[in-house]
């Protein structure tokens, strides 16, 4: 006989008129153990979605000059850049200071092969990307075997080897006095170049989230979390940590490197002091840090605050060191005060005064044994005689029958034959 603490589900044999649809349907009466659905939210953040995208799209046609469109793209280069370096820093927690390293061997790698080798500038584009890739293995497996500050220290240690390389290899990548690559529309107005530029920066960063989000729901995805999380307790559960590292810190350099590679299409003129710059890989960590390396739209927010903000200084005042102290205050002020980043933080603060969820069951005993007996189809109280004055908690009423409110309608463990016969 089933009792008030039963809270199994009904035998398949036992589904009938009562056990069927009716009686699952009569299982929320009272409220339910999990949060209450709230469709709004999803309404909410596609309108948001689309009212983001039709933004971003509009913007070439909206800017009012060819400068503020230039910027635009340089922002729309810095999301690029800080969304790839969130496919290594966001899942495994591993901070590259040094990913300025993949985006110079992109730029330098395009210019080069559309110089020396004479491809077409996106197949060039491409082929550098796939050498990034391939250079990018023996790297990792190197860099990966040490971690934390070992490993900051590493990434900087190799995009300042590929500084001193690219800036002393005079006679192949032209040294200091950088490299000039050919425009791919040689015939577009400058106006015009720029807003093509815009959208293939645009276009380069829907595929980065679309590869970030597919990996953020994936097993694969789930591994990196773990290794973030703590990676040794992931390793003895039998997660492959080496080898998941690898392949994101592969994907982020790819990605990061195709990113240098646009960049050089685009601006034209290479200099490996900025190409290779440990200020670059810095705005990187920032810029993701301050949107929220956990979230798919952190980095591109972060990237739209910093980059927004590096322009509005190189502008205002000029070759002035003002915008890294800006960014200086603006980094400590994220690790003080918002370490997760501001998204996760609005949503803190919308769940802490937006409607709240509630799991508390306001129901009797004798009520979920009525349910119970209802699900397994069982006699109810009205077939075996029982009191109802029990299941009301009216004058009368026994001791079993009190109002007995239950806070959670957790399971309770059964304690033996001797409480089905109470």
């Amino acid at each position: 006989m089933p009792n008030a603490s039963d809270t199994r589900p009904p035998r398949a044999a036992g589904r009938g008129a009562a056990g069927g649809p009716a009686a699952s349907a009569g299982a929320r009466p009272g409220g339910s153990a999990g949060p209450t659905p709230r469709p709004w939210t999803r309404i909410v953040r596609l309108a948001a979605l689309l009212v983001g995208a039709a933004a971003i799209l509009a913007f070439p046609t909206a800017a009012p000059n060819a400068y503020i469109l230039s910027a635009g793209i340089v922002v729309a280069s810095y999301a690029c850049t800080a969304t790839a370096w969130n496919f290594m820093g966001g899942f495994t927690g591993y901070v590259s200071l040094g990913h300025a390293a993949f985006f110079g061997l992109g730029a330098y790698g395009t210019g080069l092969l559309i110089r020396d080798v004479g491809l077409p500038s996106f197949v060039a584009w491409l082929v550098a990307g796939v050498i990034v890739l391939l250079v990018t293995i023996p790297v990792g497996i190197a860099a990966l075997r040490v971690r934390g500050a070992s490993f900051v220290i590493v990434s900087i240690a190799f995009v300042l080897i590929l500084l001193l390389v690219f800036q002393a290899w005079g006679t192949f990548t032209g040294g200091s006095d950088g490299l000039v690559v050919p425009r791919p529309f040689p015939d577009m107005l400058r106006p015009e170049h720029h807003q093509t530029f815009f959208y293939l920066f645009v276009g380069l960063l829907a595929v980065m989230l679309v590869a970030w989000w597919a990996i953020d729901r994936s097993r694969f995805g789930t591994g990196l979390k773990a290794v973030r999380e703590d990676e040794d307790k992931a390793q003895a559960l039998g997660v492959p940590t080496r080898n998941y590292k690898l392949v994101a810190y592969v994907v982020s350099a790819t990605f990061t490197g195709l990113a240098g590679g646009m960049y050089a299409l685009w601006f034209g003129d290479l200099d490996p002091i900025f190409q290779f710059s440990i200020m670059l890989g810095a705005y990187m960590v920032l810029m993701a840090l301050l949107g929220g390396v956990r979230h798919l739209f952190g980095p591109l927010l972060g990237a739209l605050i910093v980059g927004t903000g590096l322009e509005y200084f190189k502008l205002e005042f000029g070759d002035t060191q003002f915008h890294l102290v800006a960014t200086a205050i603006l980094l400590g002020v994220v690790v003080l005060f918002m370490p997760d980043g501001i998204i996760p933080a609005l949503q803190a603060l919308v769940r802490r005064f937006g409607p709240q969820d509630s799991s508390i069951r306001e129901m009797t005993a004798a009520e979920l044994l009525e349910r119970n007996r209802a699900a397994s189809g069982a006699p109810t109280a009205e077939g075996t005689g029982e009191d109802e004055g029990p299941r009301r908690g009216g004058p009368g009423a026994s001791s079993r029958g009190t109002s007995e409110r239950m806070v959670d309608a957790a399971p309770r463990p059964r304690t033996g034959p001797e409480e089905d016969d109470r």
